[in-house]
This record gives structure tokens, C-alpha cells and sequence, in this order.
């Protein structure tokens, strides 16, 4: 489910090799005085039981690799890569994608900075 800074996931035990999980994935824009503007990331939740939160900034014009980043995290946390967060629904992953632009006022064509793509992989 999905609303303006906020994506909820779950999906309970029945689907084979998918683990039971409950996911959230809130999101913010935050300035930095070194940095910028920035996209901040907050997943929480549990997979299999096993509670986890990450953290994590996105310069604004990389926030777009959003869904690489909770991928990984989803995975470090015991989540199939197959059955990432973002992905199983792509109209919300459209709308997502679609609120962040928003919030950073960032329009298509802008320039890409790849330092700041290497450092926002970390």
C-alpha cells in the first residue's frame, strides 16, 4: 500500500520460498549544509520474525536508485532478492517514483553527479 512518503509491504506464510515479512518504507526530504538536499530513507520492519530498521540518505539526484538501495536492504534482512519491496507492485513503484520527484522538485534530464551515485551505494 502506498501513500505520499510512506510504502507498506507484507505478505503472509503460504507462498513458497517467500518468508512471512512486514515492511515500511518512510521517506523525507532532508537538507544538509555539506550535502544538499536529500531524500531520507527509513525501512522497518521484520522478516521471518527478525526484526531490522536501516537508514539511509540519497543525494537528489540520485534519490531516483531508490528501489536498488531497499532491495539490498531487503535482502541483507533475510528477504528473497525475487521478493523485494518495491518491485511487486509496479504502479506503486510508478507512484513512488512519481512522490520523490515531487518532493525534490526534480524534473527529467537533470544531470546525474556519480560521485554522489558511488557514495549513495555504501
Amino acid at each position: 500500500m502506498f501513500t505520499p512518503g510512506h510504502l507498506h509491504r507484507a505478505n503472509t506464510p503460504g507462498i513458497p520460498g517467500i518468508p512471512e515479512f512486514n515492511i515500511d518504507v518512510f521517506y523525507e526530504v532532508r537538507r544538509d549544509p555539506k550535502e544538499g538536499m536529500l531524500m531520507h530513507f527509513k525501512m522497518v520492519g521484520h522478516v521471518s520474525g527478525r526484526e531490522f530498521i536501516e537508514e539511509f540518505d540519497m543525494h537528489r539526484d540520485t534519490a531516483f536508485n531508490f528501489a536498488s538501495l531497499l532491495a539490498k536492504a531487503a535482502v541483507k534482512h533475510g528477504l528473497p532478492a525475487n521478493a523485494g519491496p518495491i518491485m511487486r507492485s509496479h504502479s506503486e513503484y510508478d507512484a513512488m517514483f512519481e512522490d520523490i520527484r515531487n518532493q525534490l522538485g526534480a524534473k527529467p534530464g537533470e544531470p546525474v553527479n556519480l560521485d554522489n551515485l558511488e557514495k549513495d551505494g555504501r
